[in-house]
């Protein structure tokens, strides 16, 4: 399987991505720095707050509509907006204009129109793919993302202070290009189908929305594997919250040798930077080797082996005040991290209806951040249990998200062989 191969969809989404991301790097996680700076501590808080929570309501919105008028008019219309937005952070950040309250404006028009567009070009992805060619689209596409990520952090850090117009005029061009793109180059890949046109004595939109998404959250073998997606993907945000603060309390600084060079004092936060490096740093280099290898083997297996090397490795960093152990934990969890989310964003392609793609990628973007939420928890439930009882809640975790998962894709796969034998059992009458 080559990149070019891929449908042209494929190619362009993956492409303007990783350029929308590595500049949006390059500039939104320092916002925070940005409000607080300008409307302080407590009022930038609820700012971003509210920025998420606008993405979050919008996407349902906005898979709903994919799923009734069509992929492409959705993100071309919010890609339209978004390029305005940019635009306009680009001005209230421009010689001519500081004004923190219009960036804070266009940044949550930014969020709305992420909500709208996210849905609807993950259901497109779908459409255009087939069931042997998705691990190697996820794939690359987690490789790109992650690589886009590390590059808008470095530069990030280096430009946001003193080159922020420079940085907000440069996402705006690329997201005009997109906006091109999108407009020329994508095809349309949904049809609305008859019986989703609405007739005009059935109730409003606000009440369709909540019929579909009523649907979708009845879907309970969708919404088991996205629990157990949930539970396992929630260790690795433990890094940053739970295991942040217990390496700042429990890690006894410890001198790491540089051979000639000298040697560097080893602190929790030093550590847990390590990892986070040590991380990016084989996402970037080594996940394509690792999806070359595991396309050899079957993607039940490899799944299955993936989440438990992941699950394995967080709940031995939850643990361990080791440096070596920690450095070691780290690289089973990262090998079983790329071996897992291709093969399971595949099988969820599967699981999703096809009449519906939309509105289910709308709900399965709330894993993450659900799980971002109980890494935040697991900072107070740190507080009041024993490091040994968090290390076994945390895997049991994952074993629990690793079984609800087997028992999700072997239903599918029961379904599968009934279907064969009913259709073997017809030709034969």
């Amino acid at each position: 399987m080559d990149f070019f191969q891929l449908h042209p969809n494929i190619r362009i989404r993956i492409v303007t991505s990783f350029l929308t991301r590595a500049v949006g790097t390059m500039i939104f996680p320092f916002m925070a720095i940005y409000f607080a700076e300008k409307l302080g501590k407590g009022l930038a808080g609820i700012l971003l707050l509210t920025t998420i929570i606008a993405q979050i309501l919008t996407s349902f919105y906005g898979g709903y509509l994919a799923d009734r008028y069509g992929r492409k008019i959705v993100m071309v219309y919010a890609q339209i907006a978004l390029v305005m937005s940019f635009a306009l952070m680009c001005l209230a950040n421009s010689p001519l204009l500081d004004s923190a309250w219009l960036t804070f404006a266009m940044m949550l028009l930014q969020s709305i129109c992420n909500g709208m567009i996210n849905p609807a070009a993950d259901a497109m992805l779908i459409d255009v793919s087939t069931k042997e060619n998705r691990t190697f689209m996820y794939s690359i596409s987690y490789w790109s993302t992650n690589l886009s990520i590390a590059i808008g952090a470095l530069f990030g850090g280096l430009f946001f202070a003193s080159h922020r117009f420079t940085l907000f005029l440069l996402l705006t061009a690329i997201s005009l290009i997109t906006l091109m793109l999108l407009v020329f180059f994508v095809q349309e890949t949904y049809r609305r189908q008859p019986d989703l046109i609405r007739p005009t004595n059935q109730p409003g939109i606000l009440c369709g929305v909540w019929q579909n998404y009523v649907s979708v959250m009845g879907d309970r073998r969708f919404m088991l594997y996205s629990l157990g997606g949930l539970l396992f993907i929630a260790l690795e945000f433990q890094t940053p919250n739970y295991v942040a603060v217990r390496l700042q309390q429990e890690f006894i600084p410890q001198h790491l040798s540089l051979f000639d060079w000298g040697s560097i004092e080893m602190t929790g936060i030093k550590v847990l930077s390590m990892m986070q490096m040590e991380n990016t740093i084989l996402v970037v280099c080594v996940s394509l080797l690792v999806t070359h290898v595991i396309k050899k083997y079957k993607d039940t297996p490899v799944l299955y082996s993936g989440i438990f090397m992941y699950t394995i490795g967080y709940s031995i960093i939850s643990y361990s005040n080791t440096l070596w152990l920690i450095a070691a934990a780290m690289l089973v969890a990262t090998i079983g991290e790329l071996m897992h989310v291709p093969v399971r964003q595949s099988y969820l392609a599967e699981i999703v209806k096809d009449e519906a793609r939309s509105s289910y990628m709308a709900v399965n973007g709330l894993v993450n951040q659900v799980a971002k939420a109980l890494g935040a928890l697991g900072i107070s439930a740190g507080a009041f249990l024993s490091s040994e009882t968090m290390t076994a809640l945390l895997l049991l975790m994952g074993l629990a998200g690793l079984l609800l998962t087997r028992s999700v894709i072997a239903s599918l796969k029961r379904e599968k062989r009934e279907k064969l034998r009913e259709m073997a059992t017809t030709l034969q009458t």
